[in-house]
């Protein structure tokens, strides 16, 4: 990784450039190994470079969706200023960053998702008039596109504003000049918190907790029914998924000879390959690790005769995202005891799928499914009954642990700061998509089950889209039934 230039190169190079630009020093590394950057350099880097203003850009493909999504907000909030940050950079260590990805509320209504970008929403006497605030292009005149860590020529050209404004529909701004004139600002305020320090800095005097709260339980419900351009994102995100689970088939072998990353590391190339990264850390759990929902270590051993759970999810370049199970044999058939509990989470499933459609309580999926896993304990005689006990006092979760499902879409879980009684206490509607994913875990230690069912956990889950008449699977092409998983492991290993 190549090492930026000095403090004392920067000081040369403003003083080159005029005292006007040379009041906010650009950061440099502290033992590079150029003492300064003499006269003729810094007189020679601002001249000799094309032009190369794009001029025949389109508007991005779903600028039509983001342009209504920002008139449901002005229509709710009239008269107020709404001030919604992208986030920035975050240090990884000493001078790295982690790979940057804008705040969600400001993805969903701008399609931008590049680091200090603000969207702001004027009131005007009718609706609100929105603005793009972004940083500019690298300045030549000052050196900042070469002496800079952020300058261009070391992390890539950025769009003009003249540029982002076609692109994404609306006016663009530099967004240097936005903290300023937001300290002048009058007049009701609400911020999205927690990602831009200096914007909420500069409205510290002027908003509330429970108004900025109001503006993103706001967005995170708007997000619980999809439009057509999001639905064919999570397509997309499934369908790479699905590609991606095929891949790590292939290489059971590989992964027997190293560990549960060659797994994760299988699925990510897929994953960036195809879309942005994944959407969550992937679960590559083996052996007992299935037995630990959010198993991320990825470091252990897989073994044939076991089971490994693989949840993973692509993400596509819109940040939508999938989020799809398969417990799958790593020798590609199910001993006895393995199917026995891997039909009884299939059969679960199966019942939980049925209850999503809409104008059923959000709550109907979860229940069904947990009613069949009770069934199962009950006979298998793992739980006393009778089943409605089980369920009443919640016995089966020492073995199911978590809720069937959740939200899917630009978060994994997605619209969380939705109100109870608008998400789990809702009524599904067409549009909504959302996972169903039950699933029995054994504990290597849990002494109060067979010694043959220790250290076996199985997930299934799938990605639902409610429709009209009922539900679409979105993730059908990867196979569900237990026979059925045997054949396709079969046939993608050839």
């Amino acid at each position: 990784m190549a090492e930026e230039l000095t403090p004392a190169a920067v000081d040369s190079a403003a003083d080159a450039a005029g005292p006007d630009e040379s009041e906010e020093p650009i950061k440099q590394r502290k033992n590079g190994l150029y003492p300064g950057v003499s006269d003729e350099l810094a007189e020679n880097m601002k001249s000799g470079w094309a032009d190369t203003e794009l001029r025949d850009l389109e508007p991005i493909p779903q600028a039509a969706e983001t342009a209504a999504r920002r008139a449901a907000l002005s229509a709710r909030f009239p008269g107020e200023r709404l001030v919604i940050p992208a986030g920035n950079l975050k240090t990884r260590s000493n001078d790295t960053e982690y790979a940057f990805r804008a705040s969600v509320e400001y993805a969903y209504l701008t399609g931008n998702q590049t680091e200090d970008g603000v969207l702001v929403l004027e009131p005007k006497d009718e609706g609100h008039e929105a603005t793009i605030y972004l940083l500019p292009r690298s300045d030549r005149e000052n050196g900042e596109f070469w002496l800079d860590g952020q300058g261009e020529l070391w992390v890539g050209r950025r769009h003009s504003l003249t540029e982002a404004g076609t692109l994404y529909g609306i006016p663009a701004s530099d967004v240097r000049e936005l903290a300023g004139a937001l300290r002048e600002a009058t007049g009701p305020v609400r911020v999205v918190r927690g990602h831009d320090a200096g914007i909420e800095a500069a409205l510290t005097d002027k908003v509330t907790a429970e108004r900025d709260e109001e503006l993103r339980v706001f967005l995170s419900e708007a997000r619980l029914v999809k439009d057509e351009f999001e639905i064919g994102e999570l397509q997309k995100a499934v369908d790479s998924t699905v590609r991606g689970f095929e891949d790590v088939v292939k290489v059971l072998d590989k992964a027997e000879a190293t560990s549960e990353r060659y797994i994760e590391g299988t699925f990510f190339l897929r994953a960036r390959v195809e879309g942005n990264d994944v959407g969550y850390g992937t679960i590559a759990a083996a052996g007992p690790h299935a037995c630990t929902l959010h198993w991320v270590r990825n470091d252990g051993a897989v073994r044939s005769g076991e089971l490994l759970l693989l949840d993973a999810g692509v993400e596509t370049h819109t940040y939508y995202t999938a989020d799809v199970t398969r417990t799958l044999p790593v020798n590609g058939r199910f001993d006895e005891i393995q199917r026995k509990i891997y039909d009884a989470v299939y059969e679960a499933q199966e019942a939980g799928i049925a209850a999503v459609k809409p104008g059923a309580k959000y709550r109907d999926f979860h229940d069904a499914a947990q009613r069949v896993l009770a069934e199962k304990l009950v006979e298998w005689g793992l739980v006393e009954g009778p089943v409605e006990r089980v369920l009443e006092l919640g016995l089966q979760r020492r073995w199911t642990l978590h809720g069937t499902g959740h939200m899917l879409g630009m978060d994994v879980h997605d619209c969380a700061a939705a109100r109870v009684e608008a998400y789990v206490d809702g009524v599904l509607e067409p549009g909504m998509c959302l996972t169903v994913e039950p699933g029995l875990y054994f504990q290597a230690d849990d002494l109060t089950v067979p010694e043959e069912y220790r250290g076996i956990g199985v997930r299934i889950e799938d990605d639902i889209l409610v429709t009209e008449d009922g539900n679409r699977n979105l993730s059908a092409a990867l196979p569900r039934r237990s026979d059925e998983v045997e054949a396709w492991m079969a046939s993608v290993k050839g």
